[in-house]
């Protein structure tokens, strides 16, 4: 029969999805440095085009959803979905390296760079407590980790009830991580400019907390995915992919919370200094 599908890929339609994210990207970027250098209508373009991104992807994540519905995600389609999501989080993994590069390059040898006055932390600098908003952080997004982890065991199970409930907790806890740290930034006695302290804190945690939103936004698709109806124990891979990411996040903190704010702190500048003598 003419035009049969006799193989098992998902030839997609044209959509004007990737074209126009293009564009809200570019509207993004370029507002963002006019904003940056005080020129005219540049927050505004800057949120036009943060507007149409957020736009576009929720009709393109919509798309995706409606595919699965449909049953184009074939066990071949979802085992290129996976190789896709291991990839994207791979570099993801390679992006925070940069930013833990930056900061381990200027506070192990703090002595060979004038920039930050031969000490680390620089002098000035008045470092925030690792063990009251950072440790409760670390707290909130390691019982995330489980509740997402209980939600992915009820859905394999059938117990539609356990995965919704699984993920409201997560949310919850992803939008209390997210507060928290905004309050944190809040009170903080140090900005980001001025000092390679406060650049590579504020570029480090603060890309890990777009994450942490970006992550938040993932799980409240599926949530309302799932009281539409939508995955099976044996077709779930946006509810999967969406745990991975979430896994990812949950990890690249433990890095920070160790390293930047433990170790970088006057209490492991303490241990450091210690161990010396």
């Amino acid at each position: 029969m003419a035009g049969a599908k006799n193989h098992d890929f998902h030839i997609i339609p044209p959509s004007p999805w990737p074209l126009l994210s293009s564009v809200g990207a570019f509207l993004m970027l370029g507002g963002a440095v006019m904003w940056m250098h005080e020129m005219a209508f540049g927050n505004f373009i800057f949120f036009a085009g943060l507007i149409v991104t957020c736009a576009i992807a929720a009709f393109w994540w919509g798309d995706v959803a409606k595919e699965a519905n449909e049953g184009h995600h074939t066990p071949v389609v979802q085992l290129h979905h996976r190789y896709g999501m291991i990839l994207f989080i791979a570099s993801e993994v390679m992006f925070f390296v940069a930013w833990f590069w930056a900061y381990f390059d200027a506070s192990l040898y703090p002595s060979t760079s004038d920039a930050v006055g031969g000490v680390w932390p620089p002098e000035g600098i008045e470092v925030l407590d690792p063990f009251v908003y950072p440790l409760l952080n670390t707290l909130i997004l390691l019982l995330s980790g489980t509740t997402v982890t209980w939600a992915h065991h009820a859905l394999i199970e059938g117990d539609r009830e356990g995965l919704k409930k699984g993920l409201w907790l997560t949310i919850i806890l992803g939008l209390i991580f997210s507060c928290v740290q905004a309050y944190e930034y809040a009170h903080a006695a140090f900005g980001m400019s001025g000092n390679i302290y406060g650049a590579t804190f504020y570029m480090a945690t603060g890309f890990h907390g777009f994450h942490v939103i970006v992550g938040t936004i993932f799980l409240i698709v599926c949530l309302i995915r799932a009281y539409r109806g939508a995955f099976t124990p044996q077709h779930h891979f946006g509810f999967e992919a969406a745990a991975w990411y979430w896994h990812f996040v949950d990890v690249v903190w433990l890095f920070l919370f160790i390293s930047i704010y433990v170790w970088g702190s006057d209490f492991g500048a303490a241990v450091v200094h210690g161990a010396g003598h």
